[in-house]
């Protein structure tokens, strides 16, 4: 295959790719910025673009995340390309706080407390309804009897205050990424056309000298 990468990396490499990145943290935020620097657009269309991404990341939909942010983009008229590239606010590094943030504020809004009576940890509750999902499928297929208490436990206690909780958060972490944005790009867009018009403006004078000279040879 063309584009079938020549070394295979081993799975733990892939894994602590994910965590962090070779070259570092700080290269891929730069070669995100260098990305949205470039993307074709107005600074605004570009902004919603990231707007609709960095919300996107305060949404419980972690494996859907691309198709969030494009729908949002896509909505607000933003750059679709740009919010792909936003979703990259959630990392390892900051799903942690923004998980926090959003699951105190949805309990706080929905006056409800995290752990309601089940004795059980996050991760517990992670896992019991990866478990029910696995053990609902085998259901399907055999005289199991469906179990649905720990999805049940998790919707209520995690899904949906993470849901309603992170919309707050995220529209004003998605509102200050769009303000500080905007006018990044539009210096950029400007910086480069500038430069753009003086590569022009050589290339034209350097034909017009070179004409010149081919006339004074006659």
């Amino acid at each position: 295959m063309v584009f079938k990468r020549r070394d295979r990396r081993p799975f733990l490499r892939v894994l602590g790719e994910f965590f962090y990145p070779r070259g570092g943290w700080g290269r891929a935020f730069r070669y995100v910025k260098h990305r949205v620097h470039r993307l074709p657009g107005t600074p605004e269309t570009i902004g919603r673009g990231i707007w609709a991404g960095v919300f996107t990341t305060f949404t419980p939909f972690y494996t859907l995340h691309f198709v969030v942010a494009a729908i949002l983009a896509r909505i607000l008229g933003g750059n679709i390309l740009a919010a792909l590239l936003a979703t990259f606010f959630g990392n390892p590094l900051t799903y942690v706080p923004i998980g926090v943030v959003s699951l105190q504020t949805g309990h706080f809004l929905l006056g409800t407390e995290f752990e309601k009576g089940h004795e059980l940890s996050l991760g517990a509750k992670f896992a019991n309804a990866g478990a029910d999902l696995w053990h609902n499928l085998f259901a399907l297929f055999t005289d199991e009897v469906p179990d649905w208490s720990g999805l049940r436990i998790f919707y209520d206690e995690v899904f949906y205050p993470y849901m309603i909780g992170g919309i707050i958060p995220g529209i004003i972490a998605a509102t200050i990424m769009y303000y500080l944005s905007v006018p990044v790009i539009r210096a950029y867009q400007k910086r480069r056309s500038a430069k753009f018009a003086e590569r022009i403006a050589k290339a034209r004078a350097r034909a017009e000298e070179a004409a010149a000279n081919v006339q004074a040879d006659n």
